[in-house]
């Protein structure tokens, strides 16, 4: 009554005011409130590796290449050889969680459609070696079972890793004998004496009628 008597009429536009003040004071309150954001998935999700096998007549290695482009993904490294009748494959793709998840579509598709033995999942950046030396050696010999078995128990009694390993038989041009080749990327702890370490590895080599080499890599 006494507003009615202060105002008249307009107790009305009054209340309207009032009204409209407290239902903006919430939103005030709740304004530093932002959107709840997608969770990014950690680095551990941004390599794939792909491995795939194929006659050498059908490589998958354009096929595969391809893939890897349209998914927004980048070719971080890449292995092919053949063996035998066979063409093997081994790719390191890298990219954005979402990206490789697209591969990984892409890639069961391509399998499906190609009929290809393709294996493919996801991996983390390798942990730095520098306190690995990396050492190139080189076996040449008579052909027989059981040589890459003797060098690599020899390299795992030491704890010295094998990076890479290449070999093949092959038949000796001059007299036709069958030989052996093989070349190992090892890498030597920074610890280990070297001179030592090749002279048990020369002798191992000399006991099994071997001839070898242990050269660092050049770069």
């Amino acid at each position: 009554m006494l507003l009615a008597a202060l105002y008249g009429g307009q107790v009305s536009s009054i209340r309207v005011i009032c009204h409209f003040r407290m239902t903006r004071n919430p939103r005030r309150r709740h304004k530093h409130l932002k959107p709840t954001s997608v969770p990014v998935r950690a680095g551990a999700d941004t390599q794939l590796l792909i491995h795939a096998l194929a006659p050498t007549a059908k490589s998958p290695l354009l096929a595969l290449s391809k893939r890897i482009a349209d998914a927004g993904c980048n070719l971080a490294e890449s292995r092919v050889s053949t063996i035998g009748s066979e063409v093997s494959l081994m790719l390191l793709a890298c990219g954005a969680w979402d990206a490789l998840a697209k591969l990984e579509t892409a890639l069961s598709k391509l399998a499906r459609d190609e009929s290809l033995r393709l294996v493919h999942y996801r991996t983390g950046p390798r942990e730095s070696s520098s306190h690995q030396l990396p050492y190139l050696v080189e076996v040449v010999a008579a052909d027989r079972p059981g040589i890459v078995a003797r060098i690599v128990e020899f390299f795992s009694q030491h704890e010295i890793s094998v990076e890479q390993l290449n070999s093949t038989r092959y038949q000796a041009m001059q007299t036709g004998a069958e030989m052996f080749q093989a070349q190992f990327t090892i890498g030597i702890p920074a610890e280990i004496h070297i001179a030592a370490l090749r002279d048990d590895f020369l002798e191992l080599c000399d006991g099994l009628n071997l001839d070898a080499i242990m050269d660092p890599v050049k770069f």
